[in-house]
């Protein structure tokens, strides 16, 4: 064999090795990468659902809850990804679920909420003032649904895509005067013994001598979590792996990229309900199911940029996440999924467009919130609760009653 016939035979040796690398991390994962590139524009990962019917309610107790939440998803903005995914006629995974919503979203000092204040409505079932996390206008903590669900000995999960100390998973974890005190959010976080954390925001976790720390003081709160249980992860590789009952997996520094080689939401939302399940069924002191909150965060940060592909790629990436909630509730059939946003952002309308979605023009009319009311879809054991229109406060009070859990909401003692 000749030197330039050799080389070609281990080259393609070579490249034969990395597919099926490639086919068997694939399949370990459940989840397709998107291309590892920034383009908003590629919203190939994305699998329209198989059917277009709604699907059946179920008529078993409630064990499980899984509430998923698109930061700043309104109306507008699923209608835009559903119409650039599929056209006209196609309907999103959330849109299959068999019962419709619509919160109003006002804080108790402002008609235009802030995403702390709508986060405190969603979790703890009290109006604050914006930038309050956790507690009323007085600063009394008021215990969150997540938490109530703990005392009732269920496993727990938060899952973002921003730092896990960021204002919507912080209302379920954490009673602060001010959004903005993350380090203290995050030392919350661990203190709360949530079982599953995935998300950004390793700075907050690291003492001020790490050059990478968003702290101003010496904690060292990933040493701090090791020593409660946890176990810390910071790939994809890890989380695919990683078995619990307690598991921090910080995926950036700061917010996540939401690109590959990070795990996608889908990937941690698929992942954190297997360890709460395993938790779940496994633990005499997790017996009662679990509780768990996803969030789409980034779906936000889009529209306050008026990034329209941004916007249609984020919701898609959510829409998976629900897909992976749903896929769990129907094979399941204790789990009650409920699907909503904390309000909406830029003030979205669609003034035009073709039929098949290749065109479709688009208005921002602002750069902040805006007072829509957002949509609620359900699935599930009691989800004929969530039907009709009704206050941001009243989800969680209704999570609560599907429960069985009676004194909520409740001042935090």
């Amino acid at each position: 064999m000749t030197k330039s016939r050799r080389a070609l035979t281990v080259a393609a040796a070579a490249v034969t090795i990395v597919v099926l690398l490639s086919s068997i991390l694939s399949a370990a994962s459940g989840v397709d990468y998107p291309n590892p590139k920034t383009d908003a524009n590629d919203i190939s990962f994305y699998r329209p659902p198989a059917r277009d019917r709604s699907y059946p309610a179920t008529p078993s107790r409630v064990r499980n809850v899984i509430l998923l939440i698109g930061d700043g998803m309104g109306l507008t903005q699923v209608t835009l990804a559903r119409v650039k995914a599929m056209g006209s006629e196609g309907k999103l995974n959330m849109q299959l679920l068999p019962v419709h919503g619509l919160i109003r979203t006002h804080s108790a000092d402002k008609l235009v909420t802030d995403s702390a204040a709508a986060g405190t409505a969603l979790a703890c079932g009290i109006k604050t003032k914006n930038g309050m996390i956790g507690m009323a206008p007085d600063e009394t903590p008021h215990c969150s649904i997540l938490e109530a669900a703990k005392d009732k000995g269920m496993a727990t999960g938060l899952v973002a895509t921003s730092t896990i100390s960021h204002a919507t998973p912080a209302s379920f974890g954490s009673h602060v005067k001010s959004r903005k005190m993350e380090p203290q959010i995050a030392e919350q976080l661990i203190g709360n013994r949530i079982n599953v954390l995935f998300a950004g925001g390793r700075k907050y976790f690291l003492p001020q001598s790490n050059a990478d720390s968003g702290r101003k003081d010496d904690r060292n709160l990933i040493i701090e979590a090791e020593e409660a249980g946890y176990t810390v992860i910071e790939t994809a590789n890890q989380l695919r792996w990683v078995h619990g009952p307690r598991v921090l997996g910080l995926f950036q520094l700061d917010g996540l990229t939401t690109f590959a080689p990070e795990p996608m939401l889908a990937e941690m939302t698929k992942k954190a309900i297997a360890l709460l399940d395993e938790t779940a069924t496994d633990s005499r002191k997790y017996g009662r199911g679990f509780f768990l909150m996803v969030e789409g965060s980034q779906i936000d940060w889009a529209c306050h940029a008026n990034d329209t592909a941004t916007c249609v790629r984020q919701t898609l990436l959510f829409d998976e996440a629900v897909r992976a909630a749903v896929d769990f509730a129907l094979a399941d059939g204790r789990t009650l999924v409920v699907v909503t946003a904390d309000h909406e952002t830029g003030g979205l309308t669609i003034p035009d467009g073709d039929l098949k979605g290749g065109q479709v023009k688009v208005h921002w009319s602002t750069k902040g919130h805006s007072a829509a009311p957002v949509p609620v879809y359900a699935i599930g054991p009691r989800s004929e609760l969530f039907g009709g229109v009704y206050d941001n406060t009243e989800v969680p009070q209704r999570i609560a009653a599907a429960l069985g859990i009676k004194a909520f909401p409740q001042a935090r003692k």
